[in-house]
C-alpha cells in the first residue's frame, strides 16, 4: 500500500529535471499567490519547506532517473539513520510501512488478533490489520486529549496482537508524561509489540529524551516509526523508517519492507540531504513553536477550549460542528480539512506561515462571531 504510493509519487516526479534549476531550494513551498490555491492548513505539512540542500541533491539525481534505486542507495540511507538514532543498522527498516506492518501483524496467529489504539487517531496500521482479520480496539483519549494509558493497559488480553500509540497525538497534539509513557511501554511490551508513531515528536524541544527509541536500544518489544514528511518537509516525496527489534525487522524485510526499488531514487537522496541538515529542523521547530503560541493566544482571546498542543497544529472546541467551521473558512479560500469524531465540534488547524496564520485567525474570528460562538 505505502510502497504503491511511493512508486506512483516517483512516476509523478519524473519531470522534475525540467524545473528544478529555476525553482531552486523553495521548490516545495506553497505558491506565493494566495488566490492561486487555497491556504492549505489541513495535512500538517511543513510550510517552511525542506532543507535548501534537498533540491540540489534531487537535481543531481535526475540524470539517473532511468535507473531503479538500488540496494547500495538504500543501505547508505539505513546506515545514516542508524548512526543518527544510535541503533544497529539491521534494526532500521526504510519506508512508510505502517500499512505493511498492520498486514504482517494482523496475519500472525490467524484472524481475531486485537489492535489497541487511541480514538480518534491515525489508523493506517489498524485499518491494514483489519484486511486480514485484525480487530481494532479503540480507547477514548483522557480528559486532556492524551493517550489514556491506564485504559489502554486494561484492554490488554490474550488476543492482543499489538498496541499503537501516536505521541504527540494526532489530532490533539498532546504528549504523555514521559516517565509514565515509558513505563507503560515497558509493561505493555511484555504482552505484545508496542508501535509508537513519533511523526511529530521532533516538534518538541526535548524530543531526543522523549523518544521511545531508547527502549528499542534496550531490547524491549517496541517499534518506533518516524517520517521525513513532516518537520523535514518531504511530504511530496514521502519516505519514513521504523526502528524495530531485530527479529521483527528481519521478518518485515522478508515481506518486502525497505525494498530500494519501491522507495525510489529521489525519495532516498532527498531523505539523506534532509537528515544531514539539523539546522533546518531546529529552525522549523522554533518557527512553528512561535506561531503555535500565537495561535493559542488567539484561541484564549476567543475563549475557545483547546488542548496543550506541542506539535505542528492546534486543536480546539469551536463551539459548533466542525464541518460548519470548515465550510466558513473554505468560503474564504482556506482549507482546514476534516472533522475528527467523536470530537464533533473540535477543529484541527495546521500551523502555517506567519501571514497564513494571521489570515486564518482573522477569518476564524469573523466566522465564530457571525455564528455567536467565541468572543473577542
Amino acid at each position: 500500500m505505502a510502497q504503491d504510493a511511493t512508486r506512483r509519487m516517483l512516476l509523478k516526479t519524473s519531470g522534475l529535471a525540467l524545473g528544478l534549476q529555476a525553482l531552486g531550494p523553495a521548490f516545495a513551498r506553497a505558491p506565493a499567490n494566495p488566490q492561486a490555491t487555497p491556504v492549505r492548513l489541513s495535512f500538517n505539512e511543513n510550510p517552511y519547506g525542506p532543507s535548501p540542500t534537498v533540491a540540489p541533491a534531487i537535481e543531481r539525481e535526475c540524470s539517473r532517473l532511468c535507473r531503479y534505486a538500488d540496494a547500495a542507495m538504500a543501505d547508505a540511507l539505513a546506515e545514516q539513520i542508524a548512526a543518527h538514532e544510535r541503533v544497529p543498522v539491521d534494526q532500521v527498516i526504510l519506508g512508510e510501512i505502517l500499512g505493511l506492518l498492520g498486514l504482517y501483524l494482523g496475519s500472525q496467529g490467524g484472524p481475531g488478533g486485537e489492535f489497541i489504539y487511541s480514538v480518534p487517531g491515525y489508523l493506517a496500521l489498524v485499518d491494514a490489520a483489519a484486511h486480514v482479520g485484525g480487530v481494532g480496539v479503540g480507547v477514548p483519549l483522557d480528559a486532556q486529549g492524551r493517550n489514556d494509558l491506564s485504559a489502554m493497559a486494561a484492554k490488554i488480553n490474550g488476543k492482543t496482537r499489538a498496541l499503537y500509540l501516536v505521541n504527540p497525538h494526532n489530532p490533539t497534539g498532546t504528549v504523555n508524561d514521559d516517565a509514565a509513557f515509558k513505563q507503560f511501554l515497558r509493561d505493555s511490551a511484555q504482552h505484545a509489540v508496542v508501535v509508537v508513531d513519533e511523526a511529530y515528536l521532533e516538534y518538541t524541544p526535548d524530543f531526543r529524551a522523549r523518544s521511545a527509541v531508547s527502549l528499542v536500544r534496550d531490547g524491549a518489544n517496541v517499534m518506533v516509526f518516524r517520517t521525513f514528511d513532516k518537520i523535514h518537509g518531504l511530504a511530496g516525496l514521502p519516505i519514513g523508517y521504523v526502528l524495530a527489534p531485530r527479529t521483527l525487522a528481519d521478518a518485515l524485510r522478508k515481506q518486502g519492507a525497505g525494498d530500494a526499488e519501491s522507495l525510489g531514487r529521489l525519495n532516498i537522496v532527498a531523505a539523506q540531504a534532509a537528515l544531514r541538515d539539523t539546522a533546518q529542523v531546529e529552525h522549523t521547530r522554533d518557527e512553528v513553536a512561535r506561531e503555535r503560541e500565537q495561535w493559542l493566544a488567539v484561541l484564549n482571546a476567543l475563549h475557545l477550549k483547546h488542548t496543550d498542543a506541542v506539535a505542528s497544529f492546534v486543536f480546539f472546541d469551536a463551539g459548533r460542528p466542525q464541518p460548519e467551521v470548515a465550510a466558513a473558512l473554505r468560503a474564504k479560500n482556506i482549507d482546514i480539512g476534516r472533522a475528527h469524531p467523536p470530537y464533533t465540534n473540535w477543529a484541527r488547524i495546521t500551523v502555517g506561515l506567519p501571514g497564513e496564520n494571521r489570515e486564518v485567525q482573522q477569518a476564524l474570528r469573523q466566522a465564530l462571531l457571525a455564528s455567536g460562538a467565541g468572543s473577542a
